[in-house]
This record gives structure tokens, C-alpha cells and sequence, in this order.
């Protein structure tokens, strides 16, 4: 019996593939040709076996087993197999096969239409002069033509279907993507284990509907998703990025997700999901890992350049409020340089009246002014942020700053609000994350006393504390951690008598050595 397909097969021959891109693309561009190449094998290996058990089944009758094959998940012609592009991969014009094979995915089923739309095997701007170009793919399609993607040959473990395998297997290298993207990385992948605390902590429920309108490669959706059964709830998403809008469609069809709702566009702008009477539609839960102070962030709202004179076309767009018609910006417009708040405003106008939401923010969302200090006062009065818990820095792709999670619900029970700070040191002086070379991280053990805190919703000294409404609005609804969470260290007291004969024992030591130099230079004749 041949060796099934481990989860560090799938991952090697991901390696290999990055190997031979690496060197001549960039990480943020050649994951896209990587992924895709494993999905395309993942359809035709998949679809390969599903067609082999309906003529197990059928035996020789081609016209029960035709029908049949019209009601398979997704269908696939032989022009649009792996195998057969493996076959042709020596065509110098295997490029532009490549990419009539990939429409012709998208054309037959209407699942996967515009998954690959982002993605041009045939572009000499990406791939190099044409020499250079099919032997990239010709080499790419080698690299993939071993691995074996089967569901019955795949090796699964407690638990697991192949579908996460695989599925794993597709996240894993995303986030590899994404550590050697840096700064464009924070665009489509949201750490893991980031990913879990939040899933975690807003516990969606099966018949719930899931939000999240910067979806990027929509790991964060399916980690948060899979805290009920991924089959019993809604899926909702927005991307902007094409490239990460594709990510976010193939990882949900790898994970065997089906039936999600992944829009491609501006949130902000233009919002995509809406209710029959073209409203922002409600969800129970919404997760974020939106962009951090994203500068003009409203410049979708400008009605445009037509002008009626010179003199008007150079005036400054300025955001107001009137522009959206969603109301989401009647309790303050944000500064054109930092969108955070009108996210965080989406965010919080989209949610249910029972609805929870997470969402990861850099530190000024908490304390800076003017009418962002006005947003967030209203917030508070409103009485819908939870918690603020602030995490260690270094932790996201493409920077180095400290994010927090705040945590918002509608309709609370009580008017304080949790501070809990996660980015020193534990009881014992141990770090509250674990340090890596490159990037910080988050560990199960981290991650639980987080969890454990925020549902006791207890004090823990120098780790977390509730304030007060009345607190928080005597600090003029600044809501910096340390303000709340003392994490202070007291120092040894110093001797300074100690320290007095320890310079004064210097003193005499510098002397006697400046001496027995000054005896060095004069026998040397300096």
C-alpha cells in the first residue's frame, strides 16, 4: 500500500514551489501562483477520485454515471486538468494554457467564478521574458505533479477530515507568505494564534451570521467560524485587494466551505453586504484585522473631479458625514489620515442587537483627540466596548508596533469596561508571549489567561482591572492601558553609600593605571 499524503508532504512541495520563485519575485506575488498551482491539484485530484467512485458504483453504465457527474461539487474538463497542463508544460505557450484553463474553472462552476481573475500565468511584467516564464511554470507544474491530494490518500489525524489537511496545509504557507512579504503582508494574513483569541473570544453559535470586512486571505473568518460547526453558520466577508480576495475564496473551498459570501471591494465606501431594503445588513459576530491608520481612507466617497472650474477641481476633498448614507459617521467623521475609527464605526453599525465583535487596533485608537476622542466618548456612553486588551509588540506582519483587541457588545449588562494588559510579564516574571527571532508570538497558554480573565472578568493584579464609566470619563475617556492596569515594577533601593565607595575604589584603580601607562609611553620614547 503506498504512503498516504502528510500534512509535511503538502508543506515541502509548498517549499519547493516558493523555491523556484524565490530570488526573482516577491514573496506578496508569487504566493498567488503558488496557491493557485496547489488548488488547481487539489480540483483535479479531488474531482479525479469523486469520478472514480461513480464508476465504482455504476459500473459500465456511462449515462448514469454522466448525470451523476453533472451533480458533483465542481466539474472539470479535461482541457482544465492539472494533469493534462503537466502534460503540455514543454508548450511555449503554456502560459497563456494555463490561463484558458483557469476561466474555463471559473465559466463551469459558479462557485468559483472570479477566484482567479487576480491571477495572469501568461504576465513576462511577473514572470520574466518568455524563456524565463515557462520554465518557471514549466518547473512549477514538476513541483506539484508528485503530491498526491486524493481525500482517501491523504493522512488525517484525531478529529481532522482531509479537507483541513489540506486546508491547514494552504493557511500554513499563507502566513510563510507572509513573513517574508513584511510590510504587505499585513494586508491578507492575520497571525494564528491572534486569529484564535479573537475566534475565542467572541464564540460564535451555530445559526449565527460572521462578519468581517477586511477578510484578507479569510483566515480569520474560518478560524472564528469553526468555534461552532463551519456547516451551520453564515459567512460573511469584504476585501478590497484582488489578490487576497482569490486567497480568501480558494482557502474557503480548500477548508470545504461552501456557500460563504465573500464580496470584493471598499467597506467603507462601498459596502457590499446589505439587507433587502439596502441597509447594512446585521451579524451576530464580527472580526477584524483592519489596516492600521489608513490614510485616505474616505477618498471613495469623493463624488469625483467634475468640476465646474479650475479654481474648484484643486480644492480638498473634505469627508462629511451627509456623504454616507448609512449614518455610520453621524457621531463623528475620523481624520483623513487614520481610518481606524471609521472601521471600528462599520463595524459596530453592522452588528446585531445582541451582537459581539473583535477587532485589532494600534494603540492612538485609545487615546488620541479631536474627533476621534469624540467617537470614542460616544462609544463609551453607549456603553458597547467591553475590553481593551493590549498585546505584545511585534506580533503582526509588516510592523513592529503593539496592537490591542478591543472587544464591543451591544445591549451589556453592566457599564464598566475590562483593561487587561498582555504584553509584560506573569505573576512569575515570565513573559506573557514567547520571543522568536523575527516575530513574536502567542502561545496556548498566553492565550487562555487571557481568555480566562476576560470571561471571570476579574482583577488581576498588575495583569487586569475593570474601571469604572465614571473612572474612565474622569480620565476624559482616554482609555490608555496603563492608566487602568498598573504594571509598575518597584526597583531594589539603591546603597548610596554602596555605590559612593565603589566609584571612590574606581577613582584609585584609574589613577594607578593612568600611571603604569604614562611608564609604558615613556620607555617606548612617546
Amino acid at each position: 500500500m503506498e504512503a498516504k499524503t502528510t500534512f509535511e508532504k503538502i508543506k515541502s512541495t509548498l517549499w519547493k514551489a516558493a523555491g523556484t520563485f524565490r530570488g526573482t519575485i516577491d514573496a506578496a506575488n508569487y504566493k498567488d501562483f503558488v496557491l493557485a498551482m496547489l488548488f488547481l491539484k487539489y480540483l483535479d485530484d479531488t474531482h479525479e477520485e469523486q469520478v472514480q467512485n461513480l464508476h465504482n458504483k455504476y459500473g459500465d453504465n456511462e449515462i448514469r454515471i454522466e448525470r451523476a457527474k453533472a451533480r458533483l461539487p465542481f466539474v472539470l474538463s479535461e482541457d482544465e486538468r492539472f494533469k493534462t497542463l503537466y502534460e503540455k508544460r514543454f508548450d511555449v505557450k503554456i502560459g497563456e494554457i494555463i490561463n484558458f484553463a483557469l476561466r474555463g474553472i471559473e465559466d463551469s462552476n459558479t462557485e468559483l467564478h472570479g477566484v482567479f481573475r487576480s491571477i495572469d500565468f501568461n504576465s513576462e511584467t511577473m514572470l520574466g521574458n518568455p524563456q524565463q516564464k515557462n520554465t518557471k511554470l514549466r518547473t512549477l507544474l514538476e513541483d506539484f505533479e508528485p503530491l498526491d491530494l486524493m481525500p482517501s490518500h491523504i493522512e488525517t489525524t484525531v478529529g481532522k477530515e482531509p479537507a483541513d489537511i489540506i486546508g491547514d496545509a494552504y493557511e500554513y504557507m499563507i502566513g510563510e507568505f507572509a513573513a517574508e512579504a513584511g510590510k504587505k503582508a499585513g494586508s491578507f494574513f492575520t497571525p494564528t494564534m491572534v486569529s484564535e483569541l479573537m475566534a475565542r473570544l467572541t464564540k460564535p453559535r451555530n445559526d449565527e451570521a460572521i462578519y468581517d470586512p477586511t477578510c484578507g486571505s479569510a483566515s480569520l473568518l474560518i478560524r472564528t467560524a469553526k468555534q461552532a460547526d463551519v456547516k451551520k453558520v453564515a459567512i460573511y466577508g469584504q476585501e478590497m485587494n484582488g489578490s487576497s480576495w482569490s486567497m480568501a475564496r480558494m482557502n474557503l473551498f480548500i477548508h470545504d466551505i461552501h456557500g460563504a459570501n465573500i464580496a470584493w471591494g471598499d467597506s467603507l465606501s462601498n459596502p457590499l453586504h446589505l439587507d433587502s431594503d439596502g441597509n447594512l445588513k446585521q451579524f451576530d459576530v464580527i472580526v477584524a484585522n483592519m489596516p492600521f491608520s489608513q490614510d485616505k481612507w474616505a477618498e471613495g466617497f469623493n463624488p469625483g473631479a467634475a468640476q465646474e472650474n479650475a479654481a474648484d477641481s484643486k480644492k480638498k476633498f473634505t469627508m462629511t458625514a451627509s456623504l454616507d448614507p448609512y449614518h455610520r459617521f453621524d457621531w463623528g467623521v475620523p481624520p483623513a489620515s487614520k481610518g481606524d475609527w471609521a472601521f471600528l464605526l462599520h463595524m459596530i453599525h453592522s452588528l446585531k442587537n445582541n451582537g459581539r465583535m473583535a477587532a485589532v487596533v494600534p494603540h492612538g485608537v485609545l487615546f488620541r483627540g479631536a474627533s476621534e476622542g469624540r467617537i470614542r466618548q460616544t462609544v463609551i456612553e453607549k456603553n458597547l466596548l467591553d475590553a481593551v486588551i493590549g498585546l505584545p509588540a511585534n506580533l503582526f506582519f509588516g510592523t513592529s508596533i503593539p496592537a490591542c483587541i478591543l472587544v464591543f457588545k451591544k445591549n451589556r449588562a453592566t457599564d464598566d469596561v475590562l483593561f487587561i494588559d498582555a504584553s509584560g510579564k506573569d505573576s512569575d516574571g515570565n513573559l506573557r508571549y514567547k520571543k522568536d527571532k523575527n516575530q513574536n508570538k502567542l502561545e496556548e497558554k498566553d492565550i487562555q489567561a487571557i481568555l480566562d480573565t476576560y470571561f471571570a472578568r476579574k482583577d488581576v493584579d498588575k495583569f487586569a482591572r475593570k474601571a469604572s464609566f465614571e473612572e474612565i470619563k474622569g480620565n476624559e475617556f482616554n482609555l490608555n492601558i496603563p492608566r487602568y492596569v498598573d504594571t509598575f515594577e518597584e526597583e531594589e533601593l539603591i546603597d548610596i553609600e554602596e555605590v559612593q565607595g565603589n566609584i571612590d575604589r574606581i577613582k584609585g584603580e584609574l589613577v594607578t593605571v593612568e600611571a603604569k601607562m604614562a611608564e609604558y609611553l615613556k620607555e617606548l620614547g612617546l
